[in-house]
């Protein structure tokens, strides 16, 4: 594949649209360009080509293979575009908009994004927090931190941390029973949330039988991070994540009673569109989380 030397810039911002949002009227609404002007442009590239670059289905389109070799090309080219502009204008600080869940972010990310702004101090950070899959061709978000098995269509996805479970109460609590000496002894308690599948999983894995939920209240407080808010409060036994709580355990706000933890197979990930993969400050990110992450699993912190 090789483009002449006059190549369409504007065919190729078209594609580029087109590609990222896997639609010609999206892409279209994003350049402010009619659906029409829109298969004009790619139309143009496809000749330029020689190859045709998406496949059209009644109601959608994909990428060929030389579509496919091509988008993340463009991308980057574009984007090296964009930050060479910011330059020269004199913008040399970018934004990094980060998705991220609720208790990933107020137990570990949050506590640690001070120090990737300290050592990239022309980025500047946008967290917001979603327990929804974020849509990376519809919204401005460069990078999601997932929970799940990697595995998304048109994304990269680089493991942070297994996850790990284990009940967690507090001291007080546990007392209010004579002490909980046995995986049994937690059934005598309030539970978050008796329908979570980790309790399931655990009890059966600690010889438990499994009791009838219907007879127990279900109370859910959406985010793991509040159940342990509410755990720390004396308010009920949680299944948690241990990695996030070191400083409730070593203070004793928390205990957690048995060694036993399980997994489900499932793991935190930073996700991000493989065709950004080189954008800078994404690079910048996912480097010094992983070297975090490594630093964390060393110290065990």
């Amino acid at each position: 594949m090789k483009l002449s030397k006059q190549f369409p810039l504007n065919a190729l911002r078209t594609f580029e649209a087109v590609a990222r949002h896997g639609s010609f009227t999206r892409a279209g609404e994003e350049l402010g360009m009619t659906q029409t002007a829109v298969s004009y442009q790619i139309k143009l590239l496809e000749e330029n080509v020689g190859e045709p670059l998406f496949l059209r289905r009644p109601r959608h389109i994909r990428l060929t293979e030389t579509g496919e070799r091509l988008a993340p090309q463009v991308s980057e080219a574009f984007e090296m575009l964009q930050v060479a502009m910011a330059e020269a204008r004199g913008e040399t600080e970018v934004t990094l908009q980060i998705t991220c869940l609720a208790t990933f972010a107020s137990q570990w990310l949050a506590r640690r994004l001070g120090n990737f702004q300290l050592a990239n101090p022309n980025i500047a950070v946008r967290l917001s927090t979603s327990d929804s899959l974020v849509d990376f061709g519809r919204e401005a978000v460069d990078v999601g931190i997932r929970s799940g098995m990697g595995e998304w269509p048109g994304l990269r996805a680089d493991k942070l941390m297994n996850v790990y479970f284990t009940p967690m109460l507090s001291p007080a609590l546990a007392e209010s029973i004579g002490g909980v000496h046995e995986p049994a002894d937690l059934l005598k308690l309030r539970i978050f949330d008796p329908t979570d599948p980790w309790w399931h999983q655990w009890l059966e894995a600690a010889g438990v039988s499994v009791p009838n939920q219907e007879k127990r209240s279900t109370s859910s407080y959406g985010a793991q991070a509040y159940e342990a808010a509410a755990a720390v409060a004396g308010q009920g036994v949680a299944i948690l994540t241990p990695d996030f709580y070191p400083e409730e355990l070593a203070s004793g706000k928390l205990i957690r009673p048995f060694d036993l933890q399980c997994t489900d197979g499932r793991g935190y990930w930073l996700a991000y569109p493989e065709s950004r993969r080189n954008v800078p400050k994404i690079k910048a990110f996912r480097n010094w989380i992983l070297e975090e992450m490594n630093v964390a699993a060393t110290s065990g912190s």
